[in-house]
């Protein structure tokens, strides 16, 4: 791979440490405690676009707070550690910035002398969210975005032989706007995390000629065996030869027989080539391979500018399977995608990991335990995280961050204002400007569960136009307009699926959430949150590995991917497979990874043994009138109780299959069914809306607790199984309402692996 971790920075100038030391937050990682002003985020920021010269400004800076229109500060509050938020302990501030307020930026910077007469690029990751830029006094330029990176041309403002003053003024609105924002919010509580206010990426200088290569833009096609790689020139318009070579290592593959000089000439600002690429190897989470791209801007036949890059061989696309079921292709095969919600939030920097290895410990972690995908949540990374993607071996799904108002799942689309409108397509223009090159983003994610969806369909399109060589997932959750390449739906805790369409595939986009507090590792130390507690590691474990074993019969019934909630706790969060710190994995990892491991084998079928309203509605004995003792037991007599078909509830209860109306606070249940044999690995296929228990010729089979939104597979209890047997059985259920909707039903079903 290219050495772009190891190209050296530039020093800036000098940045006192004195004084300088993290604000005391409430969690710290252990990454927390190599950070330094000279250490902040020193590794080359776009490993995509990649030149040997540049200084970076990260480090000490002066900050203030003042009024939004107030004018430049006279007097300067302290050092603030870039390029982590003021909000965040690492910045050395922590300190909170209010819609009415602007964070202001100082610092100085000297031009190297070996960088000549070239022109000076300022280069900013990310800025959240409205930065306006001076260098000496003079404005050069502003920007609107909290997740794009943005660029300025400073040549013309800068001194080469002193000391040069930079200042960045930043106004972000926070909740209080339309903006994207994702999970920021000014009173953080909940799924609502602390906000990030001003420079969280990287900042830094960039010398080029007078006309360079500006962007590239590359497309594999691996079916035809070639790249494409489109190129943009920036500066001034003169005449210039482009020359790109595609290398395998330091190999170049000119010396396998292939052609690699692709030159062509402009005087515009582009053009494009197509490259290649004999016996091309595929990039997968398997063997995630890079080729080395170099692109060389000519002048009068000389090297004046030259760029490093890379790319995969990658496609993805919908096609059928073998069964004629609509699924996400990669590379023209059928791979079914597992993994976690990211959220990317770190109690100590907020947005901005505390370090590049701590980012990439993330995605170790995830890839140690056999996932393949994640989702990104309404949040954007720093490029380099991409790069990890890339080259680590794990696909992404990239959410734009969301912003303006919510709909419900029945509700029409909301209405932007012109301004709100206009604001997310830029911003969401930019994000895939930037990310478009990574072979590992697979699916963009316009909409998040109806948070600020507008005129889907034509966005949608948006996305395609902007990038035609992704799937586009429309709205993941809810809000289903029938668009997009993948109808997508949350079940808490699930798992549960959409049918496949003709021209869709099936996703779950979240499900699980199980929940564990690590005393010593949380946010808060009480209060905190999970959409289903645990008490211990090995309950939570108990649980997750369930849910995996419940997931694979439906990637055989049309599942492509499945998206669990989440990587890390955040905040008042406990749903995460690790702690908020980093420092625990939550549950036993050998198991979980054997339990993603089964997920890519052939998926095993569903045997019914006794059917539910979910596949055939049987007929029960109810009643809602306290039957006393004994009720459970095969022999007790239910002659009086009334002949009903199941399920059991009230319309409009998610997942329910209402056969019977019932709204009361408490039913009873009781059926006789036949086995041919016992099975020793039946398990209960159940759907409870609330707390219900379950017996098997009189044994407590599963006492259930909260609620459930689709149908469930629950172990049975051991001595319930013990008591199944050949010939008649009885099944008695007890479930209670206590809020909201309400529904219960049940069967029993045997997990059967393909070829026994």
């Amino acid at each position: 791979m290219l050495d772009l971790l190891f190209l050296a920075t530039v020093p800036a100038s000098p940045c006192q440490q004195d004084g300088w030391k993290p604000a005391h937050g409430p969690l710290m990682t252990r990454w927390a405690e190599k950070v330094t002003p000279g250490s902040a985020w020193t590794e080359y920021p776009r490993p995509q676009l990649a030149r040997e010269a540049w200084q970076n400004l990260n480090g000490l800076w002066d900050h203030a707070v003042a009024a939004k229109d107030a004018p430049r500060p006279e007097n300067w509050a302290g050092r603030i550690l870039v390029p982590f938020p003021i909000e965040s302990a690492l910045s050395g501030v922590m300190q909170p910035v209010q819609p009415d307020q602007a964070l202001w930026y100082r610092r100085s910077f000297d031009v190297p002398a070996d960088w000549g007469d070239k022109r000076i690029l300022l280069h900013f990751g990310a800025v959240d969210w409205e930065a306006t830029v001076f260098v000496n006094d003079a404005k050069v330029g502003s920007h609107r975005g909290g997740y794009d990176p943005f660029t300025l041309d400073i040549t013309e403002h800068i001194a080469r032989d002193r000391a040069n003053e930079l200042m960045v003024r930043v106004w972000d609105p926070g909740d209080a706007s339309t903006q994207p924002r994702g999970k920021q919010v000014l009173k953080p509580e909940g799924i609502w995390y602390t906000p990030t206010t001003g420079i969280w990426q990287t900042v830094w200088l960039e010398p080029v000629p007078i006309s360079y290569l500006d962007g590239l833009v590359v497309i594999p096609r691996l079916e035809s065996g070639e790249v494409e790689v489109q190129a943009t020139l920036g500066g001034v318009q003169e005449d210039r030869a482009v020359w790109f070579e595609v290398l395998d290592g330091s190999k170049s593959l000119e010396t396998s027989g292939v052609t690699m000089e692709k030159v062509f000439n402009t005087t515009q600002r582009g053009g494009s080539v197509r490259i290649p690429i004999r016996n091309p190897k595929p990039w997968t989470p398997d063997s995630p391979f890079l080729y080395r791209l170099r692109a060389t801007v000519l002048k009068n036949g000389a090297p004046d500018d030259v760029v490093e890059s890379y790319f995969g061989m990658r496609e993805i696309r919908l096609g059928k399977d073998e069964a004629g079921v609509t699924r996400l292709l990669l590379n023209g095969e059928s791979v079914f995608q597992i993994g976690p919600l990211d959220q990317g939030f770190w109690p100590d920097g907020l947005y901005t990991p505390p370090s590049d290895a701590a980012m990439r410990y993330d995605i170790e972690v995830l890839k140690d335990l056999g996932f393949n995908m994640l989702r990104k949540h309404v949040k954007v990374e720093c490029d380099r995280y991409y790069y990890w993607c890339d080259k680590l071996g794990i696909l992404v799904w990239q959410d734009m961050p969301s912003g303006d108002a919510y709909i419900g799942s029945r509700d029409p689309d909301i209405q932007r204002s012109p301004e709100s409108a206009r604001q997310f397509e830029a911003e969401w223009k930019g994000i895939i400007d930037a990310l478009r090159n990574h072979p590992s983003i697979v699916m963009w994610v316009p909409f998040n569960e109806g948070w600020g969806q507008f005129d889907t369909a034509r966005i949608v399109e948006f996305t395609r136009r902007l990038d035609p060589t992704r799937l586009v997932n429309h709205a993941s959750g809810w809000t289903d307009r029938g668009v997009g390449d993948v109808v997508d739906w949350h079940i808490y805790p699930g798992p549960g699926m959409p049918p496949p369409e003709e021209k869709r595939a099936s996703v779950l986009g979240e499900f699980g959430g199980l929940g564990l507090p690590l005393a010593g590792h949380t946010w808060l130390a009480e209060g905190n949150w999970g959409y289903r507690s645990y008490k211990t590691q090995e309950e939570l474990t108990e649980a997750y590995v369930g849910l995996m074993t419940r997931l694979r019969p439906l990637i055989g019934e049309g599942l492509s991917a499945a998206v669990y909630t989440q990587t890390t706790d955040v905040e008042i969060e406990v749903n995460g497979l690790m702690t908020y710190d980093r420092a625990v994995l939550k549950m036993d990892a050998e198991r979980a990874r054997e339990a993603h491991r089964k997920l890519f084998l052939p998926p095993p079928f569903q045997r019914w043994l006794l059917p539910a309203a979910d596949t055939n509605p049987q007929e029960w004995r109810t009643t809602t009138a306290s039957p006393g003792d004994g009720w459970e037991q095969p022999g007790f007599d239910d002659h009086a109780w009334s002949a009903a078909r199941a399920g059991f509830g009230t319309e409009g209860t998610p997942g329910a299959r209402v056969g019977t109306p019932w709204d009361g606070g408490e039913i009873w249940l009781r059926q006789g069914f036949y086995l041919g044999d016992a099975p020793q690995d039946a398990q209960l296929w159940v759907h409870h809306d609330e707390d219900a228990e379950v017996y098997l010729n009189g044994v407590l089979a599963a006492e259930l607790s909260g609620y459930t939104t689709s149908y469930e597979a629950v172990p049975i209890a051991p001595e319930a199984r013990a008591a199944l047997k050949t010939g008649g059985n009885t099944i008695a259920i007890h479930c209670r309402q206590t809020g909201g909707g309400q529904y219960i039903d049940a069967g029993l079903v045997q997990i059967v692996e393909r070829g026994k």
